[in-house]
């Protein structure tokens, strides 16, 4: 199994999956089939291809807790195990005619999806009662996942492509910052950024402290500012070069609406965008000798070697 299935990845939005809903996505170049069931309202995941004649099981249906397949009619209970063949009603299924299914989870306001024991990526601003917590998202990205996150990772871009919001280019530089490795994966500890508007509820500029972490390969976090304003990035890989991502937001910000901080992270992330989508070549290169780099990119460059290290080969070169 190829090391990206040792981790969770997100695929869909919760709160956008009605009970009794077939949807389709793609997860590693995998096409997946979701539902939610009628008797729990509980969320499952399988290969969108039916084990029999290889229909798309998203062009089924959902009957109580079972999935039926249009093209033969097969039933599949909540465990994958195909429970009735229409063509012979006294043939019992055994228990080799099953779907290929995923493990499914519910964090951060999403739908995960692993094989095996992989690991979820913490957001620890997630379990603070006392923030407040948005998803923003979904954002459909012509780019590879590595490709987002380093873009995530950059300070250098701020006084460029979000001037007078994160930045300006009468005060650009990056003053030096640390990466360290812990128990988890990657730090970049002491980073700041000059910022016009730092936040929606931003009143003027100031030298805002960054932190950041890489708790997976596609998936990292920010906290800034001296309150620890926390924003988490959750990407779905679904081709090497095609991706849907997400922000979670947890910020002790509790007055301003939640129009006027999506509005925000929207406007951010639209200025993202092009660059991101126009990046050449499209996959990560690990290399080092393929881009140039400089003293600034001291968290990307540090990302590239953890892809490395961890045989992460999905959306790179």
């Amino acid at each position: 199994m190829a090391a990206e299935w040792g981790y969770w990845h997100p695929v869909w939005r919760a709160d956008s999956l009605s009970p009794g809903e077939l949807v389709t996505t793609v997860l590693l170049s995998e096409q997946v089939v979701l539902w939610r069931d009628l008797d729990q309202g509980l969320i499952h995941a399988a290969v969108d291809r039916c084990p029999h004649r290889g229909a798309a099981l998203s062009l089924g249906r959902i009957e109580g807790g079972q999935l039926r397949c249009a093209y033969h009619g097969w039933c599949f209970d909540q465990r994958g195990q195909c429970t009735e063949v229409p063509a012979l009603p006294h043939f019992s299924p055994p228990k080799s005619f099953r779907l290929n299914r995923y493990d499914v989870r519910i964090e951060y306001g999403l739908v995960w999806l692993a094989r095996g024991n992989a690991q979820m990526p913490l957001f620890e601003a997630e379990a603070d009662t006392s923030r407040r917590h948005l998803l923003c998202g979904p954002y459909k990205v012509k780019a590879s996942a590595p490709r987002i996150v380093e873009n995530f990772l950059d300070m250098g871009h701020f006084a460029f492509v979000h001037e007078h919001l994160l930045g300006h280019r009468d005060h650009c530089e990056i003053p030096d910052y640390h990466v360290v490795h812990d128990a988890w994966g990657l730090v970049v500890e002491s980073a700041q950024a000059w910022q016009p508007k730092a936040s929606a509820d931003a009143s003027e500029a100031a030298l805002v402290d960054y932190r950041y972490e890489v708790r997976a390969p596609f998936q990292a976090a920010l906290y800034k500012g001296k309150q620890r304003d926390g924003i988490a990035l959750f990407i779905c890989p679904h081709e090497p070069e095609r991706s849907t991502v997400w922000f979670r937001l947890a910020l002790f910000d509790l007055e301003t609406s939640d129009d006027i901080l999506l509005e925000f992270q929207n406007r951010i992330f639209a200025q993202d965008l092009p660059i991101v989508e126009s990046q050449q070549p499209k996959c990560l290169p690990l290399e080092q000798s393929l881009e140039l780099h400089c003293a600034a990119d001291k968290a990307s460059v540090a990302y590239r070697r953890y892809l490395r290290e961890h045989a992460i080969r999905f959306g790179t070169i």
